[in-house]
């Protein structure tokens, strides 16, 4: 406790914060005047599982507070829920809650409170242990208890919180993840373009419920989705996100699929199976959801893009049930380099060559850049601050074979026709043609090279080679560049195991190279 302070640092948090960081569960509200119509269900689950439920009812001013009514319920108080029981009355079953008043006094006096006439028309062996005297446990019929409280919570709890072994216990998965600004924030799914790069998480539901009074075929579960450290920014003038989730099915031909991420398409042409009821700037955002069995991917997101946080998606489900992240491999479409000769380079291409490379017919670094700066000013539909030395040199790196530093006819031919490539690619995701791309369609564009990069690849990518969420033109080619140089130097050492070994010579070696 004294890592984080005191006690004192939960002050100004919810009932469900305080639940949660006492211990490390998963909350979850009702508000009883719209329960579900199995919110007797749930809190039996709930009890035979170990979970901690408090109930009140909610105040209409200051002066509501600890105020008691007609029946001795109090205002603004915490109570908590112990038991639930459904008994033979009259002909009937009745369904009753056990409620308890922390003070151990001041208790319910309606039905089925300690000295009411109820209690005299059920069997004895019924009423055995169940009605204690002023101990500040009492029951209530169910249907009075949604009546007579505002709201029910429910700390859900960890397997590894719970100690006695009969006890019922969730199956918990936990991922922790963040979103950044350019590539892992796309916001929620007002926003198409850019909602599917958001991480993607994925849960696999075999087993259905054991209810006997459901018919229905359904697995349930708990997704609850938390922003961390956010009260540490409160001092820096940042407030909480407004964060949510949405759930989707996924697609027949993905099941058993680990290494894909779900691209803009497939978000544009399917609808969510279910959701976080709003997307609300809590700390926390957590429902308990029904669905049939299968395999469905859970997208967390704030709901504007480019905010970032980190974040920890947590899965309670009620029978075993395999979870992941949803990630793509990290490939490349590495075609095998052209095999041409000066036979090969037209005639027209020579003498450009000729005029541009001069007497030694080799273009250095610094010529190199010359040329590019000025093929690209007549391309006045490219936004650029033209190539640097560094870009040129990761060029010449690429496709110098004999470590001249510089770049022959046709290794200049074979970098000229990447560009022409690269260009075409960089024209078809510049959607709004202001002459740059947008850091969120880089993903795409590199996957249409050839390259396809994971999360991690696409934060590093980003943060290198864009500003304020966009890539120009020069900065497209020389991430191109370097990806296809790393990617072929890996190729040419790696292992039958996937791996290379470098010595720090090797090391030195490759990477002064890039």
């Amino acid at each position: 406790m004294w890592l984080n302070g005191s006690y004192e640092a939960l002050s100004g948090g919810s009932t469900t914060e305080g639940f949660e960081d006492f211990t490390g569960g998963v909350a979850e509200m009702y508000e009883l005047r719209n329960a579900p119509q199995d919110l007797y269900t749930i809190i039996r689950k709930a009890l035979d599982r170990g979970s901690l439920l408090g109930c009140s009812i909610d105040i209409t001013s200051a002066f509501d507070m600890e105020a008691v009514t007609f029946k001795k319920l109090v205002k603004g108080h915490a109570y908590s829920v112990t038991g639930v029981k459904e008994v033979g009355y009259r002909g009937r079953m009745e369904r009753l809650i056990r409620v308890r008043n922390p003070w151990g006094q001041v208790e319910w006096t309606g039905a089925w409170s300690d000295n009411s006439s109820e209690w005299n028309y059920i069997d004895e062996d019924e009423r055995e242990g169940m009605v204690q005297m002023e101990d500040g446990e009492f029951w209530m019929a169910f249907p009075e208890f949604l009546r007579q409280f505002s709201r029910l919570e429910i700390c859900n709890l960890t397997p590894d919180t719970l100690d006695d072994e009969e006890m019922k216990k969730w199956n918990m998965s936990v991922f922790n993840g963040s979103w950044r600004r350019g590539s892992t924030a796309g916001g929620c799914r007002n926003h198409p373009a850019t909602f599917w790069i958001n991480p993607q998480f994925k849960v696999k539901l075999e087993e259905e419920d054991d209810d006997p009074d459901d018919n229905e075929l359904a697995c349930s579960f708990l997704c609850a989705l938390m922003q961390k450290d956010r009260r540490r920014y409160r001092r820096h003038g940042q407030d909480m996100h407004t964060i949510g989730f949405a759930i989707y099915e996924v697609p027949e031909e993905y099941h058993g699929c680990q290494n894909i991420h779900l691209k803009k398409d497939f978000f544009l042409t399917h609808s969510s199976c279910a959701r976080s009821e709003t997307f609300i700037n809590l700390r926390e955002v957590s429902n308990r959801i029904k669905l049939p069995p299968g395999e469905y991917v859970i997208v967390p997101s704030t709901f504007d893009p480019s905010k970032e946080a980190d974040f920890v998606l947590r899965v309670f489900t009620e029978k075993q049930a395999d979870s992941e992240e949803l990630d793509d491999p990290i490939t490349a479409d590495l075609e095998d380099e052209e095999e041409i000769t000066e036979d090969d380079v037209d005639e027209n291409f020579k003498a450009m060559f000729r005029q541009l490379a001069g007497d030694d017919m080799e273009i250095s670094v610094f010529e190199l850049r010359t040329i590019l700066n000025r093929v690209l000013s007549k391309h006045r539909d490219l936004k650029t601050d033209g190539f640097s030395l560094d870009s040129c040199r990761g060029m010449v790196n690429l496709l110098d074979k004999d470590g001249s530093g510089r770049l022959g006819v046709v290794e200049f031919q074979i970098m000229w026709n990447k560009i022409r490539t690269w260009l075409g690619i960089f024209r078809q995701y510049d959607l709004d043609k202001s002459g740059t791309m947008s850091s969120y369609e880089m993903r795409l564009a590199l996957e249409t090279a050839g390259f396809k990069i994971n999360n991690q690849i696409h934060q590093v990518i980003v943060g290198r080679y864009a500003e304020n969420d966009a890539l120009d033109f020069d900065n497209f080619i020389s991430c191109l560049v370097k990806l296809e140089a790393m990617l072929r130097s890996f190729k040419a050492l790696e292992q039958e195991d996937g791996t290379i070994e470098l010595n720090l010579a090797n090391w030195l070696s490759l990477t002064m190279s890039g």
